[in-house]
């Protein structure tokens, strides 16, 4: 059978993960994480899309991004995964794939779901206990986000804008919001949203992106109930 499209509308971000083949590192070291995001530069002005936070882990890639038009996302992630790929295998002398499959995207609800994928992207390094901050992690947009570095890959989304009137507002606003933990179910629900692919959002917002898409929107149950004995 085959697969269905993404979900997709322009102007609604997207949560994307790509991972390496059997979860094996697709990053070595500070090269080749320099690498992919000179390639993600170039793919998010060829395609129009606008990137607003991003993290590099060692064995898989989290971005939040914005289409200008259907399709864009996946031009853009083909394009940067196929060029570095090609980087990658020249550089350390291998062969074969790199990615596991086909990338993960789900939509994601504006307001307070944007920010809550901002502050989980992000804070994954810390998550994993890799660092003891973000900010100690140099491969995220954090340090662009939160302290003000300049990093010209990024546009701020209006939702990350809306934090205040001034950039110096902006940043200490959303240091605030990151430092108050993001609550496990919030977590929960990210990662469900993404591994199945679907909406992240309110229901007004679902319901929305299933009359544009003619597509069921929300998650299935992520086990099938037991069965009941007979009794």
């Amino acid at each position: 059978m085959a697969r269905l499209p993404r979900l997709d509308l322009p102007g609604i971000p997207q949560h994307i993960v790509q991972r390496g083949n059997n979860r094996l590192p697709c990053f070595l070291d500070s090269d080749d994480r320099q690498r992919y995001l000179q390639l993600l530069r170039k793919a998010l002005l060829v395609t129009g899309c606008q990137l607003h936070a991003y993290v590099l882990m060692d064995n898989h890639v989290h971005l939040l991004a914005t289409p200008t038009a259907a399709g864009a996302v996946a031009r853009m992630i083909q394009a940067v995964g196929r060029n570095y790929v090609a980087l990658f295998n020249t550089r350390h002398g291998r062969t074969g794939t790199l990615w596991e499959g086909r990338y993960k995207a789900c939509l994601v609800d504006t307001g307070s779901y944007v920010l809550a994928c901002y502050r989980y992207i992000e804070l994954n390094p810390e998550r994993a206990r890799m660092v003891e901050g973000p900010e100690r992690f140099p491969w995220s947009s954090y340090n662009c986000n939160a302290m003000r570095h300049t990093n010209a890959l990024l546009t701020p989304h209006p939702c990350y804008q809306g934090l205040g009137q001034t950039a110096a507002l902006r940043v200490e606003a959303y240091r605030a919001i990151v430092r108050e933990s993001l609550p496990d179910a919030t977590v929960e629900e990210i990662r469900l949203y993404l591994q199945q692919q679907r909406a992240l959002g309110r229901d007004a917002f679902r319901s929305m992106v299933e009359a544009k898409t003619l597509r069921f929107a929300g998650v299935r149950p992520a086990h099938r109930p037991r069965k009941q004995s007979d009794r």
